[in-house]
């Protein structure tokens, strides 16, 4: 079985342990949580803590911010895989704009799971080593409880970062039009509770290219999810079907001319949502999710050639 180094944030909004169990059922893990302390000094922890000999694949999911300090270290872990979810931010106007591919560039042998189809694409066509794994959601805490939805429509989230600004202009304008309850919650049960109280949830991942988290997880609550379309390739690669088993609007006139169709239909609204529920149990649960991480990092990485007065290694070692 192939043995893994899984390195992960101590601190993190978003809970993902059962995407780390997931990962655990399908290869040998020893998975280390990093403080923000730790992850601030990488060369330290490793020369303190880790031989590197004891595995075939070092996975670093970690603040990219961080990371990107310390690449000269970095670029000496032989068999490393970079899991990012944020990658998107590389072609958005942004503050990392264009720092993925910067910092990738200085790791040649490693290997980047992404979780968005096209900017996985994006990627590979810079000629970086990239593999597509999507976004999920925690099939233990999320799913439909079966209960009356009391919210029409609604958003759950953060509008604050600049990476959501046309995200927070689109719902503003869409709350001077409908009854929108735009909120947050605490992780765990809070989100659970609410996320059912939700008839069609509105999802506006506008202008990232990918699909956020919120989508599966509003799907595998039973919503009728109302995203912003990402476009085909991305829907294909995702299974995402417009009025099958989601909703996809470009604008606000969209939006509202669907909603209206599944106001009047609630037969067809109640068809989207068991739909949809279905394809995130399926395919998108953290379970599966980490299945399919495992299983993307089996081929052989490219040679890994260590930085000049370093012992060349090779990166694959034939498990």
């Amino acid at each position: 079985m192939i043995k893994v180094l899984f390195l992960v944030q101590k601190e993190q909004r978003v809970i993902l342990d059962r995407l780390y169990e997931g990962v655990a059922e399908n290869a040998s893990t020893d998975l280390r949580w990093l403080s923000s302390a730790e992850q601030d000094n990488l060369k330290g922890y490793f020369k303190k803590n880790i031989n590197l000999q004891d595995y075939n694949r070092v996975v670093l999911f970690l603040r990219f911010k961080k990371e990107l300090r310390q690449v000269n270290f970095i670029r000496t872990i032989p068999n490393l895989i970079i899991l990012e979810h944020d990658a998107y931010q590389n072609y958005i106007p942004c503050k990392y704009t264009g720092k993925f591919s910067n910092y990738y560039k200085k790791l040649p042998s490693a290997r980047v799971i992404s979780s968005g189809a096209v900017v996985t694409q994006r990627l590979q066509e810079e000629g970086f080593d990239a593999v597509f794994v999507p976004k999920g959601y925690d099939q233990k805490l999320l799913r439909n409880l079966e209960q009356p939805r009391d919210i029409e429509l609604g958003f759950i989230g953060s509008t604050k970062s600049a990476a959501y600004s046309q995200r927070r202009e689109f719902l503003e304008v869409l709350s001077d039009k409908e009854s929108l309850l735009a909120t947050r919650t605490k992780s765990g049960d809070e989100y659970l509770q609410t996320l059912n109280r939700i008839r069609f949830f509105v999802s506006a991942d506008i202008g990232m290219g990918e699909y956020m988290i919120k989508n599966f997880e509003a799907m595998a609550c039973g919503c009728v999810l109302f995203a912003y379309d990402q476009g085909q390739e991305e829907n294909n690669a995702l299974g995402f079907v417009d009025m099958e088993n989601m909703v996809l609007y470009k604008t606000l006139d969209e939006f509202r001319s669907k909603l209206a169709v599944l106001r009047k239909d609630s037969d067809l609204a109640d068809k989207i949502a068991a739909n949809g529920q279905t394809l995130a149990e399926s395919r998108y649960s953290f379970k599966e999710i980490g299945k399919r991480i495992v299983e993307s990092m089996r081929a052989p990485l490219r040679e890994y050639r260590a930085p000049t007065g370093l012992q060349k290694v090779k990166s694959y070692f034939g498990f």
